[in-house]
């Protein structure tokens, strides 16, 4: 090359390609890792989401404990233990209310 204003202009465009592909490869890695802290952010929130609903739920089992007036039986079998004990109960208060009517009339 001779002309230096040839070179000039050549040497320009093969910078100005340069530049533009750093910037392009720049972007797309900036792009990406913006995906990707995304994606991360969103799993650590569904995480923390399920850990709060497990947690919740392990409280509200604690309070509704199985033999409570609150408790809902999760099976038949359970249901059949609550009826069980439910009646138990009613028969002993039966006894008690007999035992206390029996003292107050002998009285």
């Amino acid at each position: 090359m001779s002309n230096p204003t040839i070179h000039a202009f050549f040497v320009g465009r093969a910078l100005a390609e340069a530049v533009n592909e750093q910037v392009e490869e720049t972007l797309t890695n900036a792009a990406s890792e913006l995906g990707k802290f995304d994606a991360e952010q969103r799993e650590r929130l569904r995480q923390f989401s399920e850990e709060v609903l497990a947690r919740a739920e392990r409280e509200a089992n604690q309070y509704a404990a199985p033999g409570s007036a609150s408790a809902t039986p999760n099976s038949s079998g359970d249901l059949q233990a609550t009826i069980d004990e439910l009646r138990a109960s009613i028969a002993s208060l039966r006894t008690e209310l007999n035992a206390y009517n029996n003292q107050s009339v002998g009285s």
